[in-house]
């Protein structure tokens, strides 16, 4: 869960910002880094499940779901307090979008944990989490001052985008060709009709945003690296940040 608390925080960069900005970005800032905590935990889990799990990877529909509920599990006891901080502290962290997203993936994961239904679908869409530890620490060299054009700053967001594209694009015909291999089976008729919208519509609709996002994270990229060649500025401090 993420405490708001003062551990880690960058008090001498915070020291010129006004209170109710400082207080927001500590709160953010704790919030983050819980989220890059749970990213790599589950997502470590995650692959360990994909290739180790035979039960899963044999019957990807009904296969013996018990490690991915655990790995599920964790993922909602973390959407739930991330959900329950979000309302708390609204006027800080609100994001509608995310409370959409919340949502929405809690009424799918109540599939899993519920009924033990889709566990490889469920497991592989945690994949995603690895580019979440990324798209943090790009807001906190935001935070501490490194300037886009600093070595930290680039070598983190070309991280991000090939992290990306290789989590989210690049698995995308090995999901669909496991769900079309099932399709049509008799493994797939006994899922409820709530299971497959859950399952089919959410994917179809998170990858098309996945495409979008992707599509400006290499444009992005693709900027900055190109500004930094022909950057003819001040050399930063040795540390990569500005003054």
């Amino acid at each position: 869960m993420r405490v708001i608390s003062g551990v880690g925080w960058p008090w001498t960069h915070s020291a010129s910002l006004s209170s109710p900005s400082r207080d927001k970005q500590k709160v953010e800032w704790n919030s983050r880094t819980v989220s890059t905590f749970h990213a790599l935990l589950v997502g470590i889990f995650c692959l360990y499940i994909l290739f180790f799990d035979d039960a899963v990877n044999e019957d990807p529909v009904w296969g013996d779901p018990t490690l991915v509920k655990t790995n599920v599990a964790i993922t909602t006891g973390y959407l739930i307090s991330d959900l329950l901080l979000i309302f708390y502290y609204w006027k800080a962290i609100g994001d509608k979008f995310f409370v959409v997203h919340h949502l929405a993936a809690l009424y799918a994961y109540y599939y899993v944990l519920g009924q033990g239904m889709l566990p490889y679908f469920a497991n592989f869409r945690l994949l995603a989490e690895f580019s979440t530890p990324c798209v943090n620490q790009r807001w906190f060299f935001e935070v501490l001052g490194y300037p886009k054009s600093s070595r930290p700053n680039m070598a983190n967001g070309v991280a991000m985008a090939v992290v990306f594209f290789m989590v989210r694009i690049a698995v995308m015909p090995v999901y669909y060709s496991r769900m079309y291999a099932v399709y049509g089976t008799e493994a797939f008729y006994l899922v409820p009709w709530g299971g497959r919208v859950a399952w089919i519509c959410s994917s179809i609709c998170l990858d098309i945003m996945n495409v979008m996002w992707m599509h400006k994270i290499a444009r992005g990229c693709y900027r900055v690296l190109r500004s930094a060649r022909r950057s003819k500025a001040v050399t930063p401090q040795e540390n990569g940040k500005s003054d």
